[in-house]
């Protein structure tokens, strides 16, 4: 995907006022042994990429004053009630250099799985996204989460995870957070039984 931008000269409060006032947004691109540099981006076009998955997590080519770069969107500021973009952060990718990003799961075959077929089990997403590092070129778009053969799993964790080549997963010490919660309903016998142990409301209780 691609992005261009225009260096923006002018700095402060008021001269991104006038940016936005303009239908622009004020940014900035830094990383790698090059100085950090001041952006304006049109907004209209994008506010369209943001709306696309990809664009936050996939390598952009970045055309500045007509010179090209390679790029990554690390944050986006939004206006709290319009949708406006208020600034946006950029940063350079070195090809030898390891990456940090977030990127999303994309959860598949669910309503094939084992567990869900025979035993009417309700899947539900602890989280969207993981934390990967990996080298620029093997930077994937999303991890697919298959769970075509989850059977007996209560929860699906990070490590459970398949990642592609060259890709892991950025954890802390120990840490193996949840993505996928399992939850299987009691067997109809054990509700019927509990429905005829519940007291009727009334019963036992005379006129007055």
């Amino acid at each position: 995907m691609k992005v261009v931008a225009t260096t923006r000269p002018a700095q402060g409060t008021s001269a991104s006022r006038r940016l936005r006032h303009d239908g622009k947004v004020p940014g900035i691109l830094y990383g790698g042994k090059t100085p950090p540099v001041q952006l304006e981006i049109e907004h209209n076009p994008l506010f369209h990429a943001l709306r696309v998955e990809a664009f936050h997590a996939s390598i952009l080519d970045m055309e500045i004053d007509g010179a090209s770069q390679r790029v990554l969107l690390r944050d986006v500021q939004w206006h709290p009630y319009k949708q406006q973009v208020l600034h946006i952060d950029f940063q350079r990718v070195e090809a030898d250099t390891v990456i940090h990003m977030k990127v999303p799961l994309h959860f598949v075959n669910a309503d094939i799985a084992p567990i869900v077929k025979a035993q009417g089990a309700t899947l539900s997403h602890v989280t969207n996204e993981v934390d990967i590092a990996c080298l620029p070129a093997f930077l994937p778009e999303f991890i697919e989460v298959d769970l075509s053969a989850l059977d007996s799993t209560a929860t699906l964790h990070v490590k459970d995870l398949k990642f592609p080549e060259g890709v892991k997963p950025v954890l802390r010490r120990n840490e193996n957070p949840s993505v996928l919660t399992v939850t299987i309903p009691p067997p109809v016998e054990e509700i019927v039984v509990a429905a005829a142990a519940a007291p009727v409301k009334g019963k036992g209780k005379g006129k007055k």
